[in-house]
């Protein structure tokens, strides 16, 4: 089947030397209340990675760069196809700036083995540590009208439907 994406945005993971992930927890928008990566839409005449650099930088405080592309998640809302959205995955560990909260989110560093995944995204449990990792991240996910997870696609080679243990 062919999906219809609205928007292309990203996810940026910054990882530092102490087993640590930074989240943003969302003041406002879409997402408000969850904890996620620090991203954002990409603007017109932007490369995903540049959107990325830009997103963290707003959001955080911190100007990343080496950042390695994991690959994409596709995002679908079979009730309310505007929201269709393609998410390109980016991890690094290189990054420079002082951490600031914005207007946007509250950024926090979160031990890797302590991530709050039950205040983030339900698909989170499907990839988000593999992602961490820095595996291929390839997926379709479904959403209903409540924003709850449906079902998903492993869109990756050799890749199993399994939850992240």
């Amino acid at each position: 089947m062919t999906y219809k994406f609205n928007y292309n945005v990203n996810l940026c993971y910054l990882l530092n030397d102490k087993n640590q992930v930074l989240l943003i927890m969302k003041k406002r928008g879409f997402g408000v209340g969850k904890w996620n990566g620090p991203g954002g839409k990409i603007k017109q005449n932007e490369t995903p990675e540049q959107a990325a650099i830009r997103e963290v930088e707003e959001e955080t405080g911190y100007k990343p760069s080496n950042l390695l592309n994991l690959g994409f998640i596709e995002f679908i809302w079979p009730h309310k196809e505007e929201n269709n959205q393609v998410c390109h995955i980016f991890i690094t560990k290189n990054f420079a700036g002082e951490l600031k909260e914005s207007d946007e989110c509250l950024p926090q560093w979160w031990n890797i083995d302590k991530i709050p995944l039950e205040k983030m995204w339900p698909d989170d449990i499907y990839w988000l540590r593999d992602a961490l990792a820095g595996k291929e991240t390839k997926y379709r996910f479904f959403f209903d009208e409540n924003n709850e997870y449906l079902k998903h696609e492993s869109l990756n080679k050799n890749n199993a439907n399994q939850p992240n243990s």
